[in-house]
């Protein structure tokens, strides 16, 4: 089984033999107060994933094996080797799956083929270890991302509506947490709101590479009048995806840690946190959110 890159890629448009392994069903033992029922339910898949890259003539490098869940394995492979800088992205000409003759899920495993020879010294340097649940921990410095970071332009400038707006425009698309409850989501959307792309994964890293490299394929990078809502809490590996992706603004339902505000104000990232109702925090660079109108000025 080969799944090529298509020349004039619609990312947001799942394939019709997408793999449909992201929810299976399982059966529980249901306790509710004083109830007991015995029934199926409905839970996140979860796989692992090898990445490998090739350039002209190589032999498939494996880069990192990332637990995650089901569907839409290219993306997230090309988004991955896109943050993490092993790419820049204009250089992938195709992905292919694993052999169906030797593997019973061929999808768990994808080569991204580039048009220039991949570097495999770059991998011993970033020390991988991946897992869905905390992405690439403890393998990059604040410094190594800055170098290959460029700066962020000043704009968009985006209201304070928009902004407020984003939790429920995620919620509303999120087609599998419905069915399951135990999925991250990343939202891709215009300054004005309008949704661009979103994806899902057990592991919040993965549903943003997933995102990522859906803009990498549709050739939209950088991201640089792009917001970026995403579900749960937001950590550096998050805001050092964001940034090297050219996304400015990035929200996020839950708290950003230390070294996350820390990135975002460095790397000229406008962080907001504890989106939630009518209320946020603005961690950083609040220069991009228009709050005028509770300023009481022009």
């Amino acid at each position: 089984m080969t799944a090529e890159t298509p020349d004039s890629p619609t990312p947001d448009s799942p394939t019709p033999d997408s793999p449909t392994r992201h929810v299976t069903t399982t059966r529980i033992v249901a306790v509710r107060g004083e109830s007991l029922e015995f029934r199926a339910d409905r839970v996140v898949g979860e796989e692992p994933l090898e990445i490998l890259a090739a350039g002209p003539g190589q032999e498939p490098v494996a880069v990192a094996v990332t637990m995650r869940t089901p569907g839409f394995e290219d993306e997230l492979a090309i988004g991955f080797l896109r943050t993490e800088g092993l790419i820049d992205g204009p250089e992938v000409l195709r992905t292919t799956a694993g052999d169906p003759a030797t593997m019973s899920q061929p999808d768990d495993r994808i080569v991204v083929h580039l048009a220039r020879a991949f570097d495999a010294s770059r991998i011993a340097e970033r020390h991988f270890v991946a897992t869905a649940s905390c992405g690439i921990c403890g393998k990059a410095s604040l410094d190594e991302v800055a170098v290959r970071t460029g700066p962020l332009p000043d704009g968009p400038v985006v209201s304070r509506a928009v902004i407020l707006a984003l939790p429920d425009m995620l919620r509303a698309a999120q087609r599998a947490f419905d069915e399951t409850g135990g999925l991250h989501a990343a939202g891709l959307f215009t300054a004005a709101g309008e949704l661009v792309a979103l994806r899902e994964d057990v592991g919040r890293h993965n549903a943003l590479d997933k995102v990522i490299g859906s803009q990498v394929l549709a050739k939209a990078l950088p991201l640089h009048d792009r917001l970026l809502m995403v579900s749960g809490r937001v950590s550096f590996e998050i805001v050092q995806k964001a940034a090297v992706a050219g996304i400015p603004i990035l929200a996020a339902v839950s708290a950003p840690s230390d070294l996350a505000i820390e990135a975002a104000d460095r790397l000229g990232v406008t962080l907001v946190g504890f989106l939630r109702g009518d209320g946020f925090n603005v961690y950083s660079h609040d220069e991009r959110i228009d709050l005028r109108d509770l300023l009481a000025l022009d």
